[in-house]
């Protein structure tokens, strides 16, 4: 699990989110009201409508009306799944592989405390079985 968490609030725009997927190279971010999971972005989402891969000056004038017309509510999916810090990975992969899905909040008595993503469980993997190598 990642704690060093990346968040959003419903008060953010597309402009810093959109930063925030570029600079740390991530794919999922938590929307957050204080403490509380709300909601997950993803940077599929985003791109699928075509902003993410634009450069040239043409299509930044196509992303800045983009931009004004949605915000991260409208794109967020509401109410993600969440597991708390004592699941295992093997109900975490269960959850991830029946939902299609590639990040879980992790949440403690309510609170986001981390995020699993399908990358941090295939990291895990590679480890056990570098482990089991030596």
């Amino acid at each position: 699990m990642t704690r060093k968490l990346i968040t959003l609030t419903l008060f953010d725009d597309l402009y810093k989110a959109e930063k925030l997927f570029k600079e740390n190279h991530i794919r999922h971010i938590p929307i957050v009201k204080g403490d509380h999971i709300i909601g997950m972005l993803s940077c599929s989402g985003i791109e699928r409508i075509g902003f993410l891969d634009s450069f040239d000056s043409d299509e930044t004038k196509v992303d800045n009306a983009i931009y004004s017309m949605l915000n991260i509510s409208q794109l967020m999916v509401r109410n993600p799944i969440v597991i708390n810090s004592s699941a295992t990975i093997k109900s975490v992969v269960e959850i991830l592989a029946k939902n299609e899905i590639h990040a879980l909040p992790v949440v403690e008595n309510k609170i986001l405390v981390g995020i699993v993503t399908t990358t941090d469980v295939l990291n895990y993997l590679l480890e056990q079985y570098e482990l089991e190598m030596s």
